[in-house]
């Protein structure tokens, strides 16, 4: 592990954006603050309006980084296999542009970094997340190892996002483990499937116990999230409301199960 200060050669920080450049500017500045130095920087745009490109395009001068940037839209697959393919050191930060580090975040980062180098089988360090990752073991510095239960006596389905696509530290060979990002399906689709592509392929990872202390996600009204958001079940009391999100989710759990059987990639 080559750390010095908040120096971090051995790593690049892999950011995946879409018409979003002013958020994306403040992860810079973020990090900037905080004194961070990677060993690289990879901006994976996915065919932004020219605007946003142009003033992206504005910032290099001030953020060494590298921009990719397709002749189309190809999606996030696409963006995030462009943007892999880029990196060169033998770990990759992956964090989208609409995520801020908190001030805590480098000391835990190099805590996960300890951990990848001194444990070989680790594939993965997640550092936030919605909802926390329902079976853990304790593994130490406030992280612990998520254990996948395929017994559907384990019902939480949440079990099945060993993977996530929200910010995570991996290995810069993920691909030759665990395949490439899927093309040309949605975004909820590509990450199920690079879901289901970790559980086949025994990937283990460590999630951080306190999952919202190390990054905001900050969605302003100029740049609101690109993300479909769908209407929060958990937030209802309706009785009739309840009653259909138990059935959804046991019939969830059964579907993911049988995919995990079959090998299946459709969410």
């Amino acid at each position: 592990m080559d750390v010095n200060g908040n120096t971090f050669k051995e790593v690049t920080l892999l950011i995946t954006h879409y018409n979003r450049s002013r958020s994306l500017e403040r992860l810079f500045k973020s990090f900037k603050d905080q004194g961070f130095t990677f060993g690289g920087i990879v901006v994976s745009d996915d065919c932004s309006k020219p605007e946003h490109l142009d003033y992206i395009k504005s910032l290099q001068g001030q953020y060494d980084f590298t921009l990719l940037s397709p002749p189309k839209n190809g999606g996030l697959g696409n963006n995030i296999n462009k943007g892999q393919d880029a990196v060169k050191t033998p770990y990759t930060l992956y964090v989208q542009e609409d995520f801020d580090p908190k001030s805590s975040f480098a000391d835990h980062l190099k805590d996960a970094l300890s951990y990848m180098d001194t444990d070989k089988g680790l594939d993965i360090v997640r550092f936030y997340a919605y909802f926390k990752y329902p079976y853990l073991k304790p593994y130490g510095k406030g992280f612990s190892e998520m254990v996948f239960h395929l017994n559907p006596f384990y019902t939480n389905h949440i079990k099945f996002y060993v993977y996530s696509d929200h910010p995570h530290l991996r290995r810069t060979t993920f691909f030759e483990k665990f395949g490439r990002y899927p093309e040309g399906l949605n975004s909820d689709v590509t990450e199920y499937t690079m879901a289901l592509q970790f559980i086949k392929h025994k990937g283990r990872g460590l999630f951080y116990d306190k999952f919202t202390e190390l990054f905001d996600q900050k969605n302003s009204s100029d740049e609101p999230s690109t993300a479909v958001h769908r209407p929060n079940w958990r937030a209802r009391q309706n009785p009739l409301v309840l009653a259909m999100r138990a059935v959804y989710v046991k019939v969830k759990l059964l579907k993911c199960t049988l995919d995990v059987m079959a090998g299946k990639p459709n969410a």
